[in-house]
């Protein structure tokens, strides 16, 4: 409990879910009573009206039924309520009420009451203007210097000030270069307006330019109105405070000067009558409303300032003097004298909690009991701190931050795919050609050990193949429960997939709060994106395979391709991808060698690596230990830099549509503004073919727009194809210099850095930088490579020429014995991370 708060005199909260805000509350002598008393005025934006006159019997009281002099629904939204002398022919104190496109003044009165209910309250409408435009704000004064009256001016949500000489309408001014409305108030002494501008600045308007400026009828400047300076209006004075205000406040005591205070959303300002700064202070804390009110030291004003941490700050200048605890969030504070007391603060919040307080401190009635005196027993106390101090030192060296999970963790995801494809496909919206697009069943099981909050598992596969369905949520799950889930994976896109490989992620919480995730791979099979075909003998591209066991029959590793009754497939088999391409896998009937060939060099890789799997498990299951795969050839770095050039092609053809697309669109905007000029003309030049020339425009930038879409769709294939290709080279460099595990993975982050390139950043120049790393430090010859500094800037490269020739250079350094390794024995290098 704080010590320091803003004790409650009186407090009540107002309606039922609605809302209020800065101009919806006023404190003043409404009812013109001459006790000097003010009465609470609050309006809010359900378009209730309600006069309050606080009476607590004691301090801390609620509302008594007495106390509410007046609630009247007007049926509009009250955005403000001030009290002011606002009818001609008195000078008695009228309420001003704003609505969206409205503004009423009514007279509030009181009769005498002849029962203990007290007196009776009425409001009678005076006068009431119907706005033209939908109304923001509005302040008031003694416009000109009259005497005796106060004019209203009104800021509408366009930035026209609308100027109202009590009962009829004086003039209408548009606020120069405006965009959103600010806070507004008026001068007296400099009888001017002051607001902030969405240029973040202080802006003050004289009366007398505003009234001599030209009519706002139409929000235009033609060229006379510009050149004709004198009825333009101009502003007085300008001060840039870098950010947006939250309220203005004009005041002039009798002890200090006049002085303009704006609250920011960091700092708080007090300029002076021509705009410039008297102080500052800047907050350190997010401010929500202020008043500034007399000080009782000679020349200082003190401020009021609400916080949106509930506190209610006082400043005499800029020197805090006292901060008290408020119990709610502010939007609106008032200074008012109540029932004889002076000083009283009303505060209201955006819910309807207002509550009139005072500063004062909240003392703890708590008082610390008696504690029985006894004797001690120290033996006792020593053992057992130092069995717990044991407890704590075992804890400490065993446990992580974290509690660990057993062995067999809290929950449990797997993902058992069919072996079989699908009697009917599941395949929707799919881009390929093929007459039929297979798809497979996954069904997904989760099991829980304990209780797991909001589960929500991710299905991820590479693209282009997809799944049916991607995101599950569930409900909570109990202890030794269980959920599944059955979904579909299919070839959407127009091109062969870089992998087959596909996850699980769950996303759950423990009871503890503690977020976890469990996770799960499975592998679709090769039927997905291809079928058994016929042989071809002849092929673009070769590899060949060395294995140091005999060949196996493709009918024992390959059943679902191989038919059983076919001699001929024993040796050689057929694959028809589904996206057109074939691929021909041979055993040696004379040597331990398997050779693949294709006519695309990219549909190499997965049956190379299917044939690499299929084999390791065939002798797994036959417990052989010792089967090992090798490749002797010369790695096909020609044909991979093929497909990294076509790929660079496409990303430089999408430079150039993006340069063309921008260049007819500024020429179809440039087309568009000569044509609004001469539509809006009132005596209009003829066309002169500028309507043809937007319509060619636009078919140019419709034209280019699909152009780039198609590029778009051919550079994501390319990249695909890359992607292939590149793992293929990653699995012959690793077959070809029998890479460990660590050393496959090193190559893999190398060429493999990005899911996706983009044109910001792309796979060219991102496998460029993690190379030319790797032959300065492990790689390197010398010493001068390895003091020689890496660019650190990465950007799209003029051509690959650097690029193919530094993955020549990788290749030839690894075949000199070059060995892969992310620390070297450089005393320049000790230590470095792999980029990407």
């Amino acid at each position: 409990m704080s010590l320091f708060k803003a004790r409650d005199w009186w407090s009540t909260i107002l309606g039922e879910k609605e809302e209020f805000d800065q101009g919806c509350l006023c404190v003043a002598d409404v009812d013109n009573s001459g006790t000097g008393q003010d009465k609470i005025i609050v309006g809010s934006y359900m378009g209730y009206l309600r006069i309050f006159n606080p009476h607590p019997v004691k301090p801390g009281d609620g509302v008594q039924p007495e106390d509410l002099l007046l609630e009247v629904q007007l049926r509009e939204p009250i955005l403000q309520v001030e009290v002011g002398k606002f009818v001609s022919g008195t000078e008695g104190l009228h309420l001003a009420v704003l609505h969206c496109r409205k503004l009423s003044v009514y007279a509030v009165s009181g009769t005498l009451g002849n029962v203990e209910h007290g007196n009776q309250y009425q409001i009678k409408l005076m006068y009431e203007h119907n706005l033209q435009r939908t109304a923001c704000n509005m302040t008031y004064g003694p416009f000109g210097g009259v005497k005796g009256r106060d004019m209203i001016c009104i800021q509408s949500m366009d930035g026209m000030l609308m100027l109202f000489e009590q009962e009829s309408y004086a003039f209408g001014r548009f606020l120069p270069g405006f965009l959103l409305p600010g806070p507004l108030t008026y001068s007296s002494r400099t009888d001017s307006f002051i607001t902030v501008s969405s240029c973040q600045q202080v802006e003050s308007y004289k009366y007398q330019v505003l009234a001599f400026a030209t009519d706002a009828d139409e929000r235009r400047e033609t060229e006379q109105q510009k050149l004709s300076s004198g009825k333009r209006l101009a502003v007085d004075w300008v001060l840039n405070i870098g950010e947006q205000a939250l309220d203005i406040c004009v005041v002039s005591f009798n002890q200090a000067v006049s002085s303009v205070f704006v609250l920011g959303e960091r700092n708080f300002f007090c300029l002076k009558d021509n705009g410039q700064i008297r102080f500052m202070k800047k907050l350190d804390y997010n401010p929500c409303c202020f008043i500034p009110y007399c000080s009782v030291k000679e020349g200082t004003i003190n401020t009021l300032i609400g916080n949106h941490s509930k506190m209610l700050n006082v400043y005499q200048d800029v020197t805090l003097k006292w901060a008290a605890q408020l119990p709610h969030i502010p939007v609106s504070v008032k200074v008012a004298n109540l029932q004889d007391l002076k000083g009283v603060i009303v505060t209201l919040s955006d819910s309807g909690h207002l509550q009139c307080s005072y500063l004062g401190t909240d003392p703890s009635i708590f008082q610390a009991p008696k504690v029985d005196s006894r004797e001690i027993n120290y033996e006792e106390f020593d053992a057992e701190m130092k069995a717990l101090q044991k407890i704590i030192k075992e804890a400490t060296k065993t446990q992580d931050i974290l509690p660990k999970s057993e062995k067999h963790g809290d929950l449990i995801v797997t993902a058992d795919v069919s072996p079989d494809l699908d009697a009917e496909s599941q395949a929707i919206d799919s881009e390929v050609t093929a007459e039929a697009v297979p798809s497979v069943t996954v069904k997904i099981t989760i099991q829980s050990r304990v209780t797991a909050q909001k589960p929500n598992l991710a299905v991820c596969v590479q693209a282009p193949l997809a799944v049916t369905c991607d995101q599950f949520i569930f409900g909570d799950l109990e202890p030794d429960s269980s959920e599944t889930v059955v979904l579909s994976v299919f070839l959407k896109g127009n091109c062969s997939p870089s992998e087959l490989e596909g996850n699980c992620v769950v996303s759950y919480y423990i009871p503890t709060g503690i977020p976890k995730v469990a996770q799960c791979n499975f592998r679709l099979p090769l039927r997905l994106i291809c079928s058994p075909a016929q042989p071809s003998k002849a092929a673009n591209h070769k590899l060949t395979i060395d294995t140091n066991k005999p060949p196996i029959s493709f009918v024992t590793i390959f059943p679902d391709f191989a038919d059983p009754s076919g001699d001929d497939q024993a040796n050689a088999l057929g694959f028809q991808f589904l996206t057109g391409s074939k691929t021909t896998l041979l055993a040696s009937k004379t040597s331990q060698r398997y050779r693949i060939q294709s006519d695309q060099f990219e549909d190499l890789w997965l049956i190379t690596e299917e044939l690499k799997l299929r084999l390791e498990e065939h002798f797994k299951k036959q417990n052989c230990k010792d089967f090992a795969c090798t490749f002797s050839g010369s790695i096909p770095l020609q044909e991979y830099f093929e497909l990294i050039d076509r790929h660079f092609e496409l990303r430089l053809n999408a430079e150039k549509f993006q340069e063309l697309l921008s260049e007819r669109a500024v020429q179809f905007r440039a087309i568009e503004r000569r044509l609004l000029t001469r539509f809006k003309d009132k005596t209009p030049a003829p066309l002169q073919h500028l309507d043809t020339l937007l319509e060619g425009t636009f078919r140019e930038v419709i034209a280019l727009a699909d152009a780039a879409e198609e590029n778009q769709a051919n550079l994501f294939q390319a990249f695909t194809k890359l992607k292939s290709a590149t793992h293929l080279l990653i699995m012959l460099i690793s077959l070809w210099q029998k890479l460990s595990t660590e050393q496959v993975a090193i190559l893999e982050a190398t060429f493999l850095p990005l899911a996706e390139d983009t044109q910001e950043l792309g796979w060219e120049e991102t496998v460029d930088a993690a190379i030319s790393y790797l032959l300065r430090t492990c790689l390197s010859k010398s010493s001068k490579e390895q003091a020689l500094t890496l660019s650190t800037e990465l950007c799209m490269p003029k051509d690959t020429s650097r690029l193919k020739k530094n993955i020549t250079l990788f290749c030839d350094r690894l075949a000199k014995g070059g060995r892969l390794s992310l620390s070297t024995d450089s005393a320049t290098q000790q230590a470095a991370v792999m980029p990407g």
